[in-house]
């Protein structure tokens, strides 16, 4: 009979037979922690059991069940990133750093959605309410329709939710609920899972709406077990930097939108204001050109977006240059830099290398491999791009450029926003916009002899 697996890792919920130092999934050190087993005398041990509801043909829900109805709270980036609205009875995450803002955007959400008519209960299990009134009122949401309670016991919170019957329950946060048939600390494992699963089946049965905030880790995943995140329905971070203004709230999990959506929010003394141009936001005064500046237009769900991606590349005075990302992939930029060494004959040996994107924003589309590879020849040659122009294209370790998708869109942004010019892989399928010319290139090697004179 095989051992019970009574031992996981914090870091990413993968049980284990035996206690290790190391976590074999994650490579987390001193992660493993004993968990006492459930138990297998219940009902569903002793007979076989059957599912609660008739299976029916798939084709008959489509007729009969209308897709759920949508709450929209009046905040558009949020609505964006909810996938249009807020959907009964779902289980959404909110995760992002301390100090980030979570606490003031879903404070300010739930007198939105309370002013939209939705019955809202705000629970807070890391402040008294004292200090969340105090929040309130220097949002200006004193009066806001919205019920408060501050308590960490499970069972309580479950109980209160089921007598007052809300539309939407707020969680704030996971990490601080505790629940008693559960031998484990606060925030364990263990608890955070209970819980996560009391509160989702909860929304499920009762048709309640149930946002959770989750912290993040060191390494910005939220903590306790990947398992919370496969339970939810939506599972969103807010991201950005403390010092910075600006806040983007990014969905990375949604199964009623698209995935992958952002919002922009900017964080001033009265709470976070919608940004409503991003594009406009992450470009930086363009007046002139500028060696190692070219903006990328990207797609961020189904929005399109223009960033600027600034590029030093300079002597080093060390063994080993830098390579410094903020904002991209460090993995990528080694490739990139391989394939302009290896295809093109450009060096980057004895220089270091720092790559930005400015605004604050995390780029990870492979589109835009062409726009770092020509703000790093740009800053090495010291040449600049047009500052009318917008580059993208993925770029293979063969040298080939691939084309994109979504490229009228990426084109009309740029077009709005003033651009006259664009440099994208050839092959690219995309309708001649007005005052806009589109250079086609196939490979790299023709794309640094055509902009820079050399490859």
């Amino acid at each position: 009979m095989a051992k019970p697996l009574t031992f996981t890792c914090t870091a990413c919920g993968v049980g284990a037979s035996k206690w290790s130092g190391r976590c074999d999934a994650c490579g987390e050190w001193n992660s493993i922690i004993e968990e006492k087993p459930l138990s297998a005398s219940g009902p569903a041990s002793k007979s076989l059991g059957a599912l609660r509801g008739k299976p029916v043909p798939l084709s008959d829900l489509a007729t009969r069940e209308a897709p759920p109805p949508r709450t929209l709270s009046g905040m558009d980036e949020l609505d964006r990133v909810l996938g249009g609205g807020l959907v009964p009875a779902s289980a959404t995450l909110v995760g992002g750093d301390p100090g980030i803002g979570k606490s003031t955007l879903l404070l300010q959400a739930a007198a939105k959605f309370a002013l939209a008519g939705l019955k809202t209960i705000y629970v807070s299990g890391e402040e008294a309410s004292a200090q969340v009134r105090m929040r309130a009122q220097r949002l200006g949401l004193e009066k806001a329709p919205v019920k408060l309670a501050t308590e960490t016991n499970l069972r309580d919170i479950l109980t209160t939710l089921e007598a007052e019957k809300p539309d939407l329950a707020i969680i704030d946060s996971i990490q601080t609920m505790w629940a008693d048939n559960v031998e484990s600390a606060p925030g364990s494992v263990a608890q955070v899972r209970a819980a996560a699963h009391e509160l989702t089946t909860f929304a499920k049965r009762t048709g309640v709406s149930v946002i959770l905030v989750g912290h993040v880790t060191k390494e910005g995943q939220i903590a306790g077990p990947r398992v919370v995140e496969h339970m939810v329905d939506t599972v969103i971070y807010f991201e950005g930097e403390r010092g910075h203004q600006f806040r983007i709230l990014r969905a990375v999990k949604n199964r009623f939108g698209p995935a992958q959506e952002i919002g922009v929010f900017e964080m001033t003394g009265d709470g976070l204001a919608e940004v409503v141009n991003p594009s406009a936001l992450f470009l930086s005064s363009r007046d002139k050109p500028a060696p190692g500046s070219v903006v990328f237009a990207g797609i961020e769900g189904t929005r399109p977006v223009l960033v600027e991606f600034q590029a030093l590349v300079s002597p080093s005075p060390h063994s080993q240059p830098r390579r410094t990302v903020v904002g991209w992939d460090g993995s990528r930029l080694a490739m990139i830099l391989a394939v302009l060494e290896a295809r093109c004959g450009i060096p980057f040996t004895g220089l270091d290398v720092y790559l930005n994107v400015a605004g604050g924003m995390k780029v990870s589309e492979p589109a835009a491999d062409l726009a770092v590879a020509a703000a790093l020849l740009s800053a090495r040659e010291d040449v600049a791009i047009p500052p009318d122009t917008v580059v993208f294209g993925e770029i293979s370790l063969s040298g080939a450029l691939r084309p994109v998708g979504q490229t009228e869109n990426r084109l009309k942004e740029s077009s709005k926003l003033g651009f006259t010019g664009a440099i994208a892989p050839a092959g690219t399928k995309a309708a001649a916009m007005a005052g806009m010319s589109l250079r086609e290139v196939s490979d790299l090697v023709t794309f640094v002899g055509e902009t820079f004179g050399a490859g």
